[in-house]
């Protein structure tokens, strides 16, 4: 397909019957699940993967240390170490069935809660803290990593992702048919994000140019303290027919069906049919960050039945079950989270203040010259405490 076609109107391309077949495209069933919250294996006609017993010990030991990785910095903020934190707890199966289904030529652009996302691509979860310490504005390399700076602007990165994925396939890294060079880009963001202005022009120009691009919806039904009821009268997912791509809703508390839509999405995109809206139905069972108290606008009741869908205890009676893991392996991941913990509380810690001058660092590939007139400006005014008592 030419890096500049365009999929025509009400056409989402030949393989869609294959790939995301006629119950997506219809209304149909909404809810893609391959484990269901009791923890049996289900199979699905449009999406399914014959996972291997590493894969499932993987994913369960990614969803634990995620999950370490949030209770560890909600504890560092509430002692005064962090500014905030953006808590993700009960998204770790959508995070992490995302994650692992990327390629390492794939490229994300996150919101600010993509902290499971941010793991499986290798960041140091001390690295996601100083962000939050107000010490750096992020201190991995985008580049390395194929994953973006946090976007604290809501929905900004949307915007971001689709013109990245443009850019590759204007350079020929898609629809080559080699899996070493095909790519696609990946934009998280959450249902409130889904009102944004940015979200919807990226949606347009995703569609228009074909863009690589998957549309990945965290929707934990609440933007803030505002319920999904108030935000859209159709399934998130639905919209994307009016915008001229497939969607569809997968249980986002079903590890293996996250990872197994996504999967498919991605591969959608690599090899040239555009754009792909994939909303993960899931819940925020935490505050919104911590500086919010829930308990002012959802109900106890809600929480507590969510509860039961946890998406890493599904898994782990999945493993127990069928005899996949042994208590070793529980015994073994308890240490290892242990030690994440200790390297997160005694590293936030020591990690050290910045430098003044340093906000001037990184703002442009070359500096231009009225940033450093502002920079002079800055340093002189700082220069003029020198020897001062004050």
């Amino acid at each position: 397909m030419s890096d500049t076609a365009a999929a025509s109107p009400g056409h989402f391309g030949p393989d869609l019957a294959e790939v995301f077949g006629p119950s997506q495209q219809d209304g149909g069933p909404e809810l893609v699940q391959l484990l269901t919250p009791e923890g049996e294996r289900v199979h699905h006609a449009e999406f399914d993967h014959d996972f291997s017993a590493e894969e499932l010990r993987g994913f369960y030991r990614d969803m634990v240390l995620t999950r370490r990785i949030d209770t560890e910095a909600t504890a560092l903020q509430r002692h005064g170490e962090l500014g905030i934190w953006a808590q993700l707890l009960g998204q770790e199966a959508a995070q992490i069935g995302a994650g692992r289904a990327l390629r390492p030529q794939d490229y994300v652009f996150p919101t600010y809660r993509e902290h499971g996302v941010a793991y499986t691509r290798g960041i140091d979860p001390l690295d996601l803290l100083g962000l939050f310490r107000g010490v750096d504005q992020g201190a991995w390399d985008p580049a390395e990593k194929n994953f973006g700076l946090y976007t604290i602007v809501i929905g900004a990165q949307v915007l971001h992702g689709v013109g990245y994925a443009m850019g590759i396939q204007r350079d020929g890294a898609v629809g080559t048919g080699d899996p070493d060079r095909d790519a696609a880009v990946i934009a998280h963001f959450g249902d409130g994000a889904s009102s944004q202005g940015d979200v919807n022009e990226g949606f347009i120009f995703a569609a228009s140019y074909n863009a690589p691009v998957v549309f990945f919806c965290q929707n934990n039904q609440w933007a803030i303290s505002e319920p999904i009821e108030r935000q859209t009268r159709i399934p998130l997912y639905q919209r994307a027919l009016g915008f001229g791509f497939p969607g569809v809703r997968v249980d986002g508390n079903d590890v293996l069906a996250t990872y197994a839509v996504t999967k498919a999405a991605l591969q959608r995109a690599r090899d040239g049919q555009g754009p792909t809206f994939i909303e993960a139905y899931t819940y925020r069972m935490g505050a919104h960050t911590t500086t919010d108290d829930p308990t002012r606008y959802r109900l106890s009741d809600d929480v507590e039945s969510w509860k039961l869908k946890d998406p890493i205890e599904r898994l782990k009676v999945y493993l127990r079950r069928n005899g996949l893991v042994d208590q070793q392996f529980f015994d073994d991941l308890d240490d290892e989270a242990k030690e994440l913990g200790h390297h997160l509380r005694e590293g936030c810690k020591a990690l050290p203040d910045p430098q003044p001058m340093s906000v001037f660092d990184h703002v442009y590939t070359e500096m231009t010259d009225e940033l450093a007139a502002q920079r002079d400006g800055y340093e002189a005014y700082l220069a003029s405490f020198e020897g001062s008592d004050h």
